[in-house]
């Protein structure tokens, strides 16, 4: 866990070997807890990616807080992620505080990310403050999840500090998402690719229904909906004549085949649900 943007999806895709969790430039993209399975010989690790803890400003960013509260009871070990290229903050603090506060005795370590984009005694420096923000007999590790490396130190570091116990999932699982939330979330991440300003917070996708074609043999239909807040964000999105509706599809299309591994029709459509990240039937209709 940490402030949003600080890698935590991407460390998470690169703990599992696999994308199971969306990135995008924008802060608050992860919005609900995603479970990724690391399989090793020595042990399986349950990876929880959480939304970035944060000042809500929304209802919509109250219950994400409130979401990643919950898991902190349910876990064994805290990762705090904190990037090599910032200065520890205001934000890492209050992080730290509200994780001591809600889980006194679960154990903490220190992640530092992005440590391929800072010089080596940039690291040293920010593996000192960290250890310094965190205390005690914490472990501090410096990792990079687009390179790979220290990402095996960091799956053994955690190994170590796991209570022993039964396997919970079988080994060829990779996530507990189900499938419809898996392909609603690479439609999303397809679409927030270039927004600016508040338009990604406004950003949400439900899939409809996922069936065989009735007319043409071996091809799935995907119909999802993805949901804006206002109608000029409809227009934002749909773009002049359409074309950027027509781009979300041909660039969402390939990684909805990959996942489930054929050919796929996807049938997108854009509505607008006013001020859905404020609603409480609203964000309960969207699984918030």
């Amino acid at each position: 866990m940490g402030r949003p943007n600080t890698g935590k999806s991407t460390l998470t895709n690169a703990l599992v070997g696999e994308k199971i969790a969306i990135t995008a430039d924008q802060p608050e993209t992860t919005r609900h807890a995603i479970r990724g399975l690391v399989q090793r010989e020595d042990a399986q690790i349950v990876v929880v990616d959480t939304p970035g803890l944060h000042r809500p400003r929304t209802l919509l960013g109250e219950r994400l807080n409130e979401a990643v509260k919950e898991t902190y009871a349910d876990v064994d070990v805290i990762g705090v992620t904190i990037p090599a290229n910032e200065k520890i903050g205001p934000g890492d603090r209050w992080i730290v505080e509200n994780v001591r506060r809600v889980a006194p005795k679960t154990t903490l370590i220190g992640v530092v990310t992005k440590i391929d984009t800072v010089s080596k005694d940039r690291i040293a420096e920010q593996l000192v403050a960290v250890h310094e923000l965190l205390g005690g007999e914490c472990e501090v590790i410096p990792v990079s999840a687009r390179s790979g490396e220290q990402v095996d130190e960091l799956a053994g570091l955690v190994s170590g500090l796991l209570p022993e116990g039964p396997k919970f999932y079988p080994d060829d699982h990779v996530t507990d998402d189900d499938v419809e939330t898996r392909i609603a979330e690479l439609i999303r991440e397809t679409a927030l690719g270039g927004l600016r300003d508040e338009l990604p917070h406004s950003v949400a996708c439900q899939v409809d229904e996922i069936l065989p074609s009735p007319t043409r043999p071996g091809v799935t239909d995907v119909h999802a909906i993805i949901y804006v807040e206002r109608p000029g964000q409809k227009a934002i999105l749909k773009g002049h004549q359409d074309r950027r509706l027509k781009r979300i599809v041909y660039l969402a299309r390939p990684k909805i085949m990959e996942l489930l591994g054929g050919n796929v029709y996807l049938d997108l459509r854009i509505k607008v649900l006013k001020d859905w990240q404020e609603d409480p039937k609203a964000l309960g209709r969207l699984g918030f």
